[in-house]
């Protein structure tokens, strides 16, 4: 063996041996489930920070560390992505936080593309809402494992049994209760752990929930002397779910079958250290990434990593291009100089850094797994691939069914170069789809967005970043399906549908009026190609 294969052979062993000890997950719910809550008190007991924040900070409880862009902390919601790197107990957990709001639930998808597992938040008076399933289908066709936690049980809700039966008979996704509350929703006493022959831990709340909730283990004995009816019902209600068989099974966990789930309250820091341990022992490490080939790429060949996320800065102390890149394989050291495969030129990785909410620091080396931001990264876009030794490009990243659309339009005609650079950099980070036509012209392209407020970001932008204001008049349509050059002309012919090419990677999209028009079309031109983009078919009402 040559010095330079023996070395190589080092490196990928080093690569692998890291890349098992990684966990990387994102979390997904629907607005105000306590997602952005939830990624502090995980931060909280993993003791990456010493104090967790809220929403809307309250007291000495200030605003959640995930939360940074003006448009965040003035409107109380996520908008951007945020990586949190965790170690705890020999393993590094990625945590990817995503947006919650629904309007920027495209970035939320985009996320789900880095991750190798998602925990679901469900509101414990709400269970499964509209944006949690449309999110669930992505990972559904990802084949992803699901752990579920069921938020807010200090507070007044549902049967924990009614909820379980909900997730299985809406989504199809067997639960697997790993702990179990004692106390009714509002009413929040403890948790027994059902691994670990019925052991109890009593919890006790912390003035304002900004540190790790008391916990105190005791046996069943004590616990029923202590709980009494509580713990009966309890015990009864765990009994059942033995006579039903719901225990957790590793192989259908991973194969997206059936979902660990767990109790608590994320505001109150309640049950979450069980959420950590069960993320810690039930997720799976990265694992070979498929190129566009179908041919996998083993952790332990050289980096390789794919740009899941463009961030350009709002805050404007910040001015630079930051591209977050999932790991895939091999060592990545700072200082790099990979390939871009999209173009095959050399991208250079002097700054690179870790990024959550405003805090940065300098990385050095990453792995399998790890996620790291390039600074200054005006070459790529997301989606692409970088790479070192072998060539190897990833397939692109699925783009999301749109239902909001305007027409775009520079207010002063003079700063039409900063009106194309702007939306075309806005198109590069995935802030907004832009759809163009020979019909409407480069000076006035289309804007598709998952939700409304996307548009306000980019009028904010355009205004503050480019110093070009725009002018923004909604379009009379709510369907977005893909269409080939065949059926092109024939639907573009019909009243109440246009065609328009996504400018990012060049699809013919046919935007219709609304549902019932579509149903129509269907109906009265079956020869026509019409074909549904990814959670474009979620029936919200479901």
């Amino acid at each position: 063996m040559s010095v330079d294969t023996a070395d190589a052979a080092r490196q990928g062993a080093g690569a692998a041996h890291e890349a098992a000890k990684r966990r990387t997950f994102a979390v997904i719910s629907h607005p105000d489930a306590g997602k952005s809550t939830l990624t502090e008190a995980l931060a909280l007991h993993s003791e990456a920070i010493s104090s967790a924040g809220a929403v809307h900070g309250k007291g000495d409880r200030r605003g959640v560390t995930s939360d940074w862009m003006a448009m965040e902390q003035d409107r109380g919601i996520s908008i951007t992505s945020a990586a949190l790197r965790i170690d705890y107990e020999g393993r590094v957990l990625n945590l990817l936080d995503t947006p919650g709001h629904a309007d920027f639930s495209e970035d939320t998808y985009r996320v789900l593309s880095a991750v190798d597992c998602a925990i679901m938040l469900l509101d414990s008076a709400k269970g499964l809402e509209p944006q949690t399933l449309k999110l669930f289908e992505v990972c559904r066709a990802r084949r992803m494992p699901v752990i579920t936690f069921v938020n807010k049980w200090d507070r007044p809700g549902r049967e924990p049994l009614e909820l379980l039966d909900e997730i299985e008979q809406r989504i199809g996704l067997r639960p697997t209760p790993l702990n179990w509350p004692v106390g009714i929703a509002g009413d929040f006493r403890g948790l027994i752990d059902r691994r670990s022959e019925g052991q109890y831990t009593k919890l006790t709340r912390t003035p304002g929930g900004a540190r790790k909730a008391l916990e105190e283990p005791m046996s069943a004995e004590e616990a029923a002397g202590i709980e009494q009816d509580a713990w009966t019902q309890a015990q009864e209600e765990i009994e059942l779910l033995e006579a039903l068989g719901a225990d957790f099974d590793t192989e259908s966990f991973l194969a997206g079958e059936s979902s660990p789930v767990l109790f608590g309250a994320a505001l109150s820091n309640f049950g979450v250290g069980q959420l950590l341990e069960a993320v810690v022992n039930l997720a799976p490490a990265p694992a070979a990434k498929e190129d566009v080939r179908g041919e996998p790429r083993p952790v332990e060949e050289p980096f390789s990593g794919q740009v899941f996320k463009m961030q350009a800065n709002m805050d404007k102390n910040h001015r630079d291009r930051m591209a977050f890149v999932r790991v895939s394989s091999g060592r990545f050291e700072r200082g790099m100089v990979l390939t871009h495969a999209e173009t095959g030129r050399p991208f250079a990785t002097k700054y690179t850094q870790a990024v959550f909410g405003s805090d940065r620091s300098t990385i050095g080396e990453a792995f399998p797994g790890d996620v790291i931001a390039l600074v200054n990264a005006h070459a790529l876009s997301v989606g692409d691939t970088l790479y070192d030794g072998p060539k190897v490009s990833f397939p692109p990243i699925p783009s999301f069914a749109p239902e909001h659309f305007v027409v775009a339009r520079a207010v002063d005609a003079g700063k039409y170069k900063q009106f194309q650079r702007g939306i075309a950099q806005l198109d590069a980070e995935g802030v907004v789809q832009v759809l163009t036509s020979d019909v409407r012209g480069e000076q006035a392209p289309v804007l598709a967005a998952v939700g409304p407020l996307q548009f306000d970001v980019v009028r904010h932008r355009m205004a503050e970043e480019f110093r070009s204001p725009i002018d923004a008049s909604a379009l009379e349509y709510s369907v977005a399906r893909r269409t080939d050059e065949g059926s092109a002309a024939g639907l573009h012919a019909l009243s109440g549908a246009e065609v328009l090419r996504r400018r990012s990677d060049g699809e013919l999209l046919v935007l219709v009026n609304n549902k019932w028009r579509l149903r129509v079309i269907e109906r009265d031109h079956p020869g026509l190609f019409m074909e549904a983009l990814l959670a474009g078919g979620v029936d919200e009402n479901a």
